[in-house]
């Protein structure tokens, strides 16, 4: 498998992650590009970009995937487990190569498990893909822990733009990666240029190498204006987090996802770039600059 890969088909391409990979696919320029959605949605997409609804049966999706060089599966956490009936229609179409939904903090870690066990079954489908990887059908994880500007952006990581102020976790001088919505796409891309060198790995990337208090100054540099904050425990927002998620409130997963990156659990390897091997000089991506990032998060926020 020395060519790049052309045909693409792209499963959740309607969510957040989805619509960023798509982005980045279409900006290239170099990929037919099939969208797969279930039969009740609604979802619009960009011109040039074909559409095929799905009953998400497995005959259906093995017509679907009739043609295509890769699947890429970007689908939130109800559709987890539900991957593995998507590697296997791919398997069965004559698909070269299948990439997870990942895109997030790195599930193959123990103590992320142990924060959130729903990351477990991202765990099992990187096993299960092993089980199935052969001369013919490969895979490739892609691990980006946060994403950085689109969290900052959207409040995700702490940040309140609009009200300048901030949630710190312990001392906020924890270092920590995070990869940027440009640098997402442009992996993925990445990924289907070189299957070659990507095949059956588990990837690292990231954008960044900060702290909660670099993040801080440079936002309070980029709207000229002292921040508040709030500061809270790695102990206290995991206790919380945990009720709510077992009281059937998924927001407190997210705040378990913000524990994956900003809390001071033993083991967590949070900083791609010094606890695992970046795999930014295999896929071409360089490290970009947080002032940068967050005065262009800053002045687009200001532009809505």
């Amino acid at each position: 498998m020395t060519s790049p890969l052309k045909n693409i088909a792209i499963v959740g391409a309607s969510g957040s992650i989805g619509k960023i990979i798509l982005s980045g696919l279409l900006n290239s320029k170099d990929f037919n590009i099939t969208v797969l959605t279930r039969s009740s949605s609604e979802a619009t997409f960009p011109a040039g970009v074909t559409v095929r609804k799905s009953d998400f049966s497995s005959g259906d999706l093995q017509k679907i995937f009739k043609g295509q060089d890769a699947v890429i599966s970007a689908v939130g956490a109800t559709g987890f487990a539900d991957q593995k009936k998507l590697i296997d229609a791919a398997i069965h179409a004559g698909v070269s190569r299948f990439l997870p939904s990942e895109f997030s903090a790195d599930s193959l870690n123990d103590a992320v498990l142990g924060l959130l066990p729903l990351f477990g079954q991202k765990k099992e489908v990187i096993e299960y893909l092993k089980s199935k990887q052969s001369d013919s059908f490969t895979w490739t994880g892609v691990a980006t822990a946060p994403l950085f500007d689109w969290g900052i952006n959207n409040g995700f990581l702490g940040y309140d733009i609009a009200s300048r102020s901030a949630i710190i976790w312990n001392s906020g001088d924890k270092r920590f990666t995070a990869t940027n919505e440009k640098q997402l796409g442009d992996a993925v891309v990445a990924v289907l240029k070189r299957p070659q060198a990507t095949a059956n790995q588990y990837l690292y990337v990231s954008s960044v190498d900060t702290t909660q208090k670099e993040i801080l100054a440079a936002l309070e540099k980029a709207t000229g204006a002292p921040w508040s904050t709030q500061n809270t425990t790695t102990e206290s927002e995991v206790s919380e987090g945990t009720k709510k998620l077992q009281a059937g409130d998924f927001s407190g997963a997210l705040t378990l996802v913000r524990a994956t990156t900003y809390g001071d659990i033993p083991g967590l390897g949070s900083n791609y770039a010094t606890d695992r091997v970046l795999a930014n000089l295999l896929l071409g991506l360089k490290e970009e600059s947080v002032e940068d990032t967050l005065q262009r998060v800053v002045s687009e926020y200001k532009s809505v």
